[in-house]
C-alpha cells in the first residue's frame, strides 16, 4: 500500500508538471523602436493569429535606451523564417498588447543565431498605432504650416490690395457695360473680317493650283535651258578643238609671213627716206658720196676715175 500510494503521488506530481505533454520551446530576440506599452511578461505570442509563445523578458536595450528587447519564448517547430516579422498589436478594447508574428515564406531559410546575439533576433516592423501617429504628427506639422501660409495670405496688406483689385474690377466691369455697343459693333466687325477671310481662303485654292503649275512650266523650261546648255558646251569644245588644230598647223607658216613682211616694210621704209632725200635717184640712180672734209684729193687715179662720174 505505501508503494502504491508513493507511485500515485510521483505520477501526479509528474502529470501536474506537464509530463509527457509538456512542451519544448526555443528563445528569439525581437528589438523594438518603439514603446511597448501595454506589454506585459508571458504576454502571447501568435503566428498569424494562433498562439505559439509568451513574452518571457522585456529589457531596454543598454546600447540605444530608445530600443526594447523582447526575448519570444516560442514552440520548437514553429516556421520562424528569416523574412518573419514581428509586430506589436493590441486585443480588442482591453488594449492588453501582445506579439504578432507573420509574413513568412516558404522558401525563405529558417532563420538562425549570429556571432552578434546569443539568440535568433526576429525583424520587426512599426504597430499601427505608430504609423498612425507618424501619420497624425506629419497632418498636423502639414496643417500648422498651411494655417500659417494663410494667415500671411490674410494679412492687413493683401486684404487691402484684394479690396483694390476688387474695386478695380468693378470699375472695369463698369466701363465694359458703358462701352457694349461698341464691343458689340466690333464683334460684328470681327465676324465680316472673318467671313471675307474664308472667302479669301476659298479662293487661295485655284490660285495654288495655277502657281503649281506655272512651276512646273518653269521647272521644263529650266530643264530645256540646261539641255540646250550642255549642247553648246559641246560645240563649243569642239570648235576649240578645230581652232587648236588650225593653229598649230598655220602657226608656223604665218610666224614666216610676217617676217618676210617686216622685211619687206623695212625695204620699203628705206627706199621712201632714199626718195625723199634725193627724188632724182628714182631716174638717174644712186649717186656717188661726195666726199667729205680733207678728202678732196686722191693718190691713186684709178680710183679717181673709177669714182668719178658718167657722162
Amino acid at each position: 500500500m505505501l508503494v502504491l500510494g508513493a507511485a500515485l503521488v510521483a505520477a501526479a506530481l509528474w502529470l501536474a508538471s506537464g509530463g509527457a505533454l509538456r512542451k519544448h520551446y526555443d528563445l528569439y530576440l525581437a528589438i523594438e523602436d518603439e514603446s511597448v506599452a501595454g506589454l506585459n511578461l508571458n504576454a502571447p505570442v501568435k503566428f498569424n493569429g494562433v498562439e505559439v509563445g509568451k513574452v518571457r523578458d522585456i529589457t531596454l536595450d543598454r546600447a540605444n535606451p530608445e530600443r526594447v528587447r523582447l526575448l519570444l519564448a516560442i514552440e520548437r517547430g514553429t516556421p520562424i523564417k528569416q523574412d518573419t516579422l514581428a509586430v506589436l498589436k493590441t486585443q480588442g478594447l482591453t488594449g492588453i498588447a501582445y506579439v504578432e508574428l507573420g509574413g513568412s515564406t516558404a522558401e525563405s531559410p529558417p532563420l538562425r543565431a549570429t556571432a552578434a546575439e546569443p539568440y535568433p533576433v526576429i525583424q520587426t516592423k512599426p504597430s499601427l498605432s505608430t504609423r498612425l501617429e507618424n501619420v497624425l504628427t506629419t497632418v498636423l506639422a502639414k496643417l500648422d504650416s498651411t494655417s500659417s501660409n494663410i494667415d500671411a495670405i490674410l494679412s492687413d496688406e493683401n486684404r487691402k490690395a484684394l479690396s483694390l483689385t476688387l474695386a478695380n474690377m468693378a470699375a472695369v466691369s463698369q466701363s465694359i457695360a458703358a462701352r457694349r455697343d461698341t464691343i458689340d459693333q466690333g464683334i460684328a466687325s470681327a465676324s465680316r473680317t472673318f467671313d471675307h477671310t474664308a472667302r479669301a481662303t476659298a479662293q487661295l485654292g485655284p490660285l495654288m493650283d495655277r502657281i503649281g503649275r506655272s512651276a512646273a512650266a518653269v521647272e521644263k523650261l529650266s530643264d530645256a535651258a540646261t539641255q540646250t546648255t550642255t549642247r553648246a558646251g559641246q560645240t563649243v569644245d569642239a570648235v576649240g578643238a578645230d581652232v587648236q588644230r588650225f593653229t598649230s598647223q598655220t602657226g608656223p607658216e604665218l610666224q614666216r609671213l610676217l617676217g618676210e613682211l617686216d622685211a619687206l616694210t623695212i625695204s620699203l621704209r628705206r627706199l621712201t627716206e632714199q626718195t625723199e632725200r634725193n627724188p632724182s635717184s628714182l631716174l638717174f640712180g644712186r649717186g656717188a658720196v661726195p666726199a667729205g672734209p680733207g678728202e678732196g684729193g686722191s693718190i691713186n687715179p684709178a680710183v679717181d676715175s673709177r669714182n668719178a662720174p658718167k657722162p
